[in-house]
């Protein structure tokens, strides 16, 4: 087993499996870049690379659920293969055939499973379980093969009274164990909160009490793959007369495939298009637009800054935020909370109302799982490296042994033999970064190069030589972004570097890059000692 993603960031979601020469993958998500730390990065992927040359040995890659850290980057790995076959279940499939379509990927072959269904995948033997979370027809799998089996739980909570009545199938569970679970791959999101996740059903009761203390719009914000949650929303329209829009891309394509397959039931006559907003009072109106994590370009985020082509939001609208809060968003969704604040609106979130509950396993029933499966090993996924560590403490406490739990990282390889599961190695899973249409051309280099643009400046230098008479023709002249207002500020510097180059003048120097590389170092120090910044720095020196 080889995690190419999900273990250390909440996101990229992918793991490896290979028995006997054949590959197995389960989730190829992404993850969502952080604004400080992926400056004009648009999606991370898991680290394809370890195993891009061996993609003709995948016998099958299996789809827990269709939500985006875990089905995401499915077209960039189907560019490189694409009749790479598919198993998931039918929402989840239909959800990925759309972005199939939208990538014009030709030659995918998807295969629909259910849960309780059995298949064989090459040397893999498949059985599907039913599991429940925020986003209907989640499915865990296990895998049997010669060398031992395995339970990757996929995202999963065990809410006892489901929208859908689709509850997490601990039946199932319960026989695995009986089987024989070698290994135990489980969500470790919410292994550090205590006791139970919340009910989905708990926030009808907050919902209408937005609904009815609103006297304007109402805008709700949330995953545009949140099914339970835009059926809630749709639900408590109806109740009080109001029209429903869909504002996002992604949010039409989601719920139109969500209604097609019957997993959103929406009444008659309640969705209204956006042109046709207008025509309605603010009190007739809810709009669900995606949004609800900041994203720049979202529909919310428009609104935020007072962007959007149709929506203007009055004093007095209400904007909830439905769903929950990831790591790294936060100043994103702070700063969208005040512009949306600003400009008069009645901000509803997590913090204030309980309008999202977690679709993960809390603490108590991650204990629960691991009394029930008995698990001869446990490797936590899923989860930054806190989530990682507390569920492997509840694997011990439930009494398996401490060195049976393994704490991967993403690219640590184990292998499973004989019922003992054990770390033998590491390959390369590092972050791909998609930049517009450039995939796997950003490195970490790029990218401390535009942190340091955005945050410290840039600083040009250009002098003209001539090495006839080994004396300075024209220059050093500076020019500065980002960094002063005022490229005089540069003057004491000047004479210290026109010192430096008429000195290396004198000692025979006449190669372009050392004398540019004296001028960075001059100007660097003098820099980091009057300003205490390191703006980028590019000496240019011409020979005349």
């Amino acid at each position: 087993m080889i995690p190419l993603g999900g273990l250390g960031d909440i996101g990229r979601n992918m793991a490896v499996l290979e028995h006997r020469g054949q590959l197995l993958l389960i989730d190829c998500g992404v993850l969502f870049p952080e604004d400080d730390h992926h400056p004009g990065v648009d999606l991370i992927l898991p680290g394809f690379d370890a195993i891009s040359d061996r993609l003709d040995d995948v016998v099958g890659l299996v789809l827990t659920h269709g939500h985006e850290d875990h089905i995401g980057a499915v077209p960039y790995l189907l560019r490189q293969r694409p009749d790479l076959p598919l198993f998931g279940s039918k929402l989840t499939l239909a959800l990925v055939q759309e972005k199939i379509r939208e990538h014009r990927i030709r030659g995918a072959q998807l295969r629909t499973v259910a849960d309780s269904e059995r298949v064989n995948v090459g040397r893999f033997d498949l059985e599907f379980v039913a599991v429940n979370h925020s986003i209907p027809d989640a499915l865990a799998v296990f895998v049997r093969t010669s060398a031992g089996t395995v339970l990757h739980t996929g995202d999963f909570k065990m809410d006892q009274l489901p929208l859908d009545g689709r509850i997490t199938d601990l039946r199932a569970f319960a026989r695995l164990g009986e089987e024989g679970v070698d290994l135990l791959m489980i969500d470790s999101t919410n292994a550090e909160v205590r006791g139970f996740t919340t009910p989905e059903r708990d926030i009808g009761p907050a919902l209408d009490r937005v609904f009815s203390t609103s006297r304007q719009r109402i805008i709700v914000a949330c995953f545009a793959s949140h099914v339970h949650r835009v059926q809630q929303v749709l639900d408590a329209a109806v109740a009080h007369g109001r029209k429903v829009v869909y504002v996002g891309r992604s949010m039409v394509r989601n719920m139109g495939v969500a209604r097609d397959l019957g997993f959103l039931h929406v009444p008659g006559d309640t969705l209204i298009e956006l042109r046709d907003i207008e025509n309605y009072r603010p009190e007739d109106v809810v709009i669900i637009s995606t949004g609800s994590q900041g994203e720049p370009l979202s529909a919310l985020s428009r609104m935020a800054n007072r962007e959007h082509p149709v929506i203007a939001l009055e004093p007095g609208d209400t904007v909830v935020l439905a769903s929950s809060l990831i790591p790294g968003n936060e100043s994103a969704i702070y700063r969208v909370i005040n512009g949306l604040s600003r400009q008069g609106a009645r901000v509803v979130h997590k913090g204030n109302a309980l309008v999202h509950v977690s679709g993960h396993a809390a603490a108590g029933e991650l204990l629960y799982c691991f009394n029930v499966i008995r698990p001869r090993n446990v490797m936590p996924v899923h989860g930054e490296s806190r989530h990682l560590i507390a569920c492997g403490d509840l694997a011990v406490a439930t009494g398996v042994a401490r060195d049976r739990v393994i704490l991967a990282e993403d690219g640590t390889v184990v292998d499973l033999q004989q019922g003992r599961a054990r770390t033998v190695g590491s390959v390369d899973a590092g972050y791909i970064f998609v930049d517009g249409a450039s995939v796997g051309d950003i490195s970490e280099a790029s990218l401390k190069d535009r942190r340091i643009l955005g945050e410290e400046g840039f600083i040009s230098v250009i002098t003209v030589i001539s090495t006839h008479s080994a004396k300075i023709v024209s220059g050093p002249e500076i020019h500065a972004r980002g960094f002063v207002e005022d490229d005089h500020v540069f003057d004491p510097v000047i004479k210290l570097i026109v010192s430096d180059l008429e000195a290396a003048l004198a000692d025979g120097v006449e190669d372009s890059y050392q004398l540019q590389q004296i001028i960075r170092r001059r100007i660097g120090r003098w820099v980091s000692d009057a300003h205490r910044r390191r703006p980028m720095i590019i000496p240019l020196v011409i020979q005349a």
